[in-house]
């Protein structure tokens, strides 16, 4: 396939069509990618080519103008020196410059005329591949977020099995027994405290019976014979 056919084909085309149509439009825009790059960088070569064959024409152009200008003035010398027979080949001479001078004065035109049209095609190209890799950029990301998507999924399925969801009942279970445990320990502690304060109360109400009985006996003691 041609560079302009190429050039053709690419331009023309619908790349979000086509990418809606592909089994695999990353795979697809990468290919468009670099065929657009390849028929690129093949336009800028030939708009070289061409940049350069008009400027040895401008260069030819400029060596013909000045053979031209020098046959005249020869002819004009020799008018003077009354040589009219020298002056006419002079001007023969002078007359064979100048229509190799306009020959190559359509042929820079031309030159011109098809730099100006691979400049277009460059610009044309360039967008419609700054189109294609921000597509690309565009499928990238989508890529990107289904994987993490899928991820995701993938890490909600495995919490929701069976599996996890038994080791989950474990940890819970062993959770709850610890819980149990610390409150017995809160118990124990706490009836062995009250025990002990039960046992403060009972000496107290001891200790005061005790007193009570010994006080009459006291009394009897301290009462003087008669």
């Amino acid at each position: 396939m041609g560079i302009f056919t190429r050039f053709r084909d690419i331009i023309s085309s619908n790349i979000n069509a086509m990418l809606d149509k592909a089994e695999d439009p990353e795979k697809l825009i990468k290919l468009m990618i670099r065929e657009m790059e390849d028929t690129l960088v093949e336009i800028k070569a030939a708009c070289a080519g061409a940049m350069a064959s008009s400027k040895k024409v401008q260069r030819q152009l400029e060596a013909l103008d000045n053979r031209s200008r020098y046959w005249e003035e020869k002819a004009e010398m020799a008018v003077k020196k009354g040589r009219d027979d020298l002056a006419r080949e002079a001007l023969v001479e002078k007359r064979r410059f100048i229509r190799r001078k306009e020959d190559l004065e359509n042929e820079l035109a031309e030159h011109e005329t098809l730099i100006e049209q691979y400049q277009d095609d460059i610009r044309q190209l360039e967008e419609k591949l700054k189109s294609a890799r921000d597509k690309q950029r565009m499928l990238l990301q989508r890529h990107i977020h289904a994987a993490r998507k899928r991820q995701a999924q993938e890490e909600i399925r495995r919490i929701d099995s069976s599996e996890a969801m038994m080791k989950f009942d474990e940890l819970e279970n062993r959770i709850e027994r610890m819980e149990a445990e610390a409150d017995l320990v809160n118990y124990a502690k706490k009836s062995s405290l009250e025990e002990e304060l039960d046992r403060l109360s009972v000496d107290e109400e001891i200790e005061k019976e005790l007193q009570a009985l010994k006080s009459p006996v006291s009394k009897k003691d301290e009462t003087p014979s008669e």
